[in-house]
């Protein structure tokens, strides 16, 4: 049975804290009853310990102190975490190196460097990150398991109408459902570089073969320019990250799910395309420092063999050998 086109869609309310913990007692989850028992634990013992040793005001005050501390951990948050875990991501963050270093630090130092003392400057860790190649098709090894990267455009539901968004979202809903492994959309907000647009279009305005065409270039070269002076345009990027099952066979499994990506979201209104290895070793590096202008003629994956033509040999050349 088909809905009318007058028919409005059905909406249905989804609370935005659909992951928040289940409580058990008291308006408490189990992770804040746990922390609120080990305080009363600590404190009772502390009483039966000390309490024909210690004046009563005094542990009672320390009692107070002890139930101050044990609600703040239990009940505080802080960037989206209990509190008691940020302080222990805290902790590990204050003792983690600051060094660190993609080459081994085992080896020995030679006679000419002057080894510092023990203590004052420690030696660099070793940098250990989640990706160990880039592949030619744009599949990231991550050790046992490999990512694939789809870039896509975005769709305005705004511009749709009730119908049109009903279908949309449906089929947004039917690729979420068919998901089996886990997957990561990225929408991050990018720079865009302007003034190198704006020059090249002013260098290109004098090839142009008509004045109109000319003047045209030159005032839209203007035009960008002014406009990278005086605002700092972005751009949107979405990146869905699509991996392969933990033991799954197949060198290319993570690509198959990208092009299962792709041929999902076609249906949607965007373009969406499996990333190669240069552009998702572009990806990555723009991820580490959103801020630094894209080099000319991009990056080399990591992996791949950079070589140049030998340049051939002149008249001139020759009659000097």
């Amino acid at each position: 049975m088909t809905r009318p086109e007058s028919e409005p869609p059905t909406r249905a309310r989804m609370p935005a804290d659909v992951d928040a913990p289940d409580k058990v007692a008291y308006g408490l989850t189990f992770h804040q009853l746990a922390v609120v028992a080990a305080g009363a634990l600590l404190f009772y013992t502390a009483w039966h310990a000390l309490h024909d040793v210690v004046p009563t005001p005094l542990l009672v005050g320390a009692g107070v102190v002890l139930g101050g501390l044990v609600i703040g951990l239990a009940l505080g948050r802080r960037d989206g975490l209990s509190l008691d875990v940020w302080l222990l991501h805290a902790i590990g963050h204050i003792r983690t190196p600051r060094s660190l270093s993609t080459s081994t630090t085992g080896g020995v130092s030679p006679d000419w460097i002057e080894t510092p003392q023990a203590g004052r400057m420690p030696l660099p860790a070793p940098l250990r990150l989640p990706a160990d190649a880039i592949d030619d098709d744009g599949q990231v090894s991550l050790g046992d398991a490999r990512a694939a990267i789809v870039g896509t455009t975005t769709v305005n539901l705004a511009l749709r109408t009730p119908a049109e968004q009903t279908a949309l979202i449906d089929g947004w809903g039917r690729w979420l459902n068919s998901l089996s492994t886990p997957t990561q959309i990225v929408v991050s907000a990018q720079p865009v570089d302007l003034a190198s647009h704006s020059r090249a279009l002013a260098a290109a305005a004098h090839a142009q073969p008509h004045p109109r065409l000319r003047a045209a270039c030159a005032d839209h070269a203007e035009f960008l320019g002014d406009l990278a002076a005086r605002r700092d345009p972005l751009r949107r990027q979405v990146l869905v990250v699509t991996r392969s099952a933990a033991g799954e066979r197949g060198l290319h499994a993570a690509r198959r799910r990208a092009d299962d990506t792709v041929r999902a979201l076609s249906g949607l209104g965007v373009t969406p395309r499996v990333l190669d290895g240069p552009a998702v070793t572009a990806a990555l590096a723009c991820a580490a420092d959103p801020y630094r202008p894209p080099r000319p003629g991009g990056l080399a994956a990591p992996d791949a063999v950079i070589t140049a033509a030998t340049p051939s040999r002149t008249r001139t050349d020759r009659r000097r050998s």
